[in-house]
């Protein structure tokens, strides 16, 4: 008589953890979750913590970004930092100079402008290709490192450029801001409102709590939309380019087209976290976008894996929240801050060394080598299956 295996139906809570985006969304709760104890007046989570939490995700932003180029079109950029910084310093100048202008006009001036030049790079990217097109990148990379350092009137050189407060959350309390401009009456009734008046007359510290809250909700929402992308058409065909762009330009693809468009994500993902970095952290200086940003960059896509978005999130946790989360508050760390290069260097090297994958290849490892101790923990209890 023959056994019929019937499987048991697969759980809700189990369909959803297999879910694309369920990990963007751990990734989320843990971050928010992070604010919420601070919040609460849990002592371990401090004000250095969070702030690390939040140069990873606007690093992490410019990573997915980095993943277009590299992980999906094999395009290698060492530019990087200078529209970053370009973003920073056009958000900067605007909420500081211009304070009738909008938030959201404040972000779109910051990515099309470093959308514009990325275009420009895209052109010049059909010529060369390869370690010639690090170079040229590099070179622009200097470029823009000597106008931020250089450019007072724009940038304050190396003295660095500063806000006052944080935008959309404190924006209203500038007598001056555009909605008074436009209509000084209908300023005055919404902030009789309840829930509007406790955002304009918000704190410094309630306005970098949300403005935090505001930035996990943006970080985990682009891994969404970047993890689409990847998988659509243009996804598809940016990796046939990368695997051979001659066979690509046999089925039809256009070389112009998407390396264009992988230019184009990357700097608009650069312009952007540059526009939140200097609206979290009201300061940024020519030293923060340096040749040594963009290898940093580099690194952690690298780390985590050129395509998986988690792997970049971690990626850039390694290189860029390592020392202000976990490192600086031990006192040897703190005593020998030489060592944490060192030892993110050492995780580095080991990484790409013994798992050239990232840490994606790392995790596959650990789940391959589980999955074979359930299975043989099964034949042990159960025996084996005729």
């Amino acid at each position: 008589m023959q056994n019929t295996f019937h499987a048991k139906p697969e759980s809700a809570i189990r369909r959803a953890l297999k879910h694309p985006f369920a990990g963007f969304i751990f990734i989320g709760i843990l971050l928010l979750s992070l604010q919420v104890l601070s919040i609460m007046g849990a002592g371990f989570v401090k004000s250095s913590m969070l702030n690390g939490f939040a140069s990873v995700m606007v690093y992490s932003i410019v990573g997915y970004g980095f993943t277009f180029l590299l992980g999906y079109a094999g395009l290698a950029s060492l530019g990087t930092a200078g529209f970053v910084g370009l973003g920073a310093y056009i958000a900067g100048y605007l909420i500081r100079e211009q304070p009738q202008v909008p938030y959201l006009g404040v972000i779109l001036a910051a990515v099309l402008v470093s959308v514009v030049l990325g275009v420009a790079v895209g052109f010049i990217s059909l010529r060369i290709e390869g370690i010639f097109l690090a170079i040229v990148t590099l070179g622009l990379s200097e470029i823009f490192y000597q106008i931020f350092n250089n450019w007072l009137g724009f940038t304050n050189g190396s003295m660095g450029s500063s806000i006052s407060k944080y935008p959309i959350f404190q924006l209203f309390q500038n007598p001056d801001s555009w909605l008074a401009a436009i209509d000084r009456d209908l300023f005055s009734k919404l902030a009789q409102v309840p829930f509007l008046q406790a955002i304009f007359d918000m704190k410094t510290i309630d306005a970098r709590r949300s403005f935090y809250i505001l930035l996990v909700l943006i970080t985990v929402g682009l891994m969404m939309l970047t993890y689409n992308l990847g998988k659509s058409s243009t996804g598809r065909a940016m990796l046939a380019m990368k695997n051979s762009s001659s066979a690509a330009q046999a089925m039809g693809i256009s070389l112009l087209k998407y390396r264009l468009l992988a230019f184009l994500m990357s700097t608009i993902f650069a312009g952007f976290a540059g526009a939140m970095f200097m609206s979290y952290f009201k300061f940024s200086t020519p030293t923060n976008y340096t040749i040594i940003f963009s290898l940093n960059i580099l690194a952690a896509v690298l780390i985590g894996g050129s395509k998986n978005l988690i792997g970049t999130f971690l990626g850039c946790l390694i290189v860029f929240g390592l020392t202000p989360i976990f490192l600086q508050d031990i006192p040897f760390f703190r005593d020998n801050s030489w060592v944490i290069n060192i030892t993110i260097g050492s995780i580095i090297i080991l990484i790409v060394m013994f798992y050239p994958g990232g840490l994606v290849q790392l995790g596959q490892r650990f789940k391959q080598a589980f999955r074979q101790l359930a299975a043989k923990r099964r034949l042990y209890v159960y025996g084996e299956e005729d």
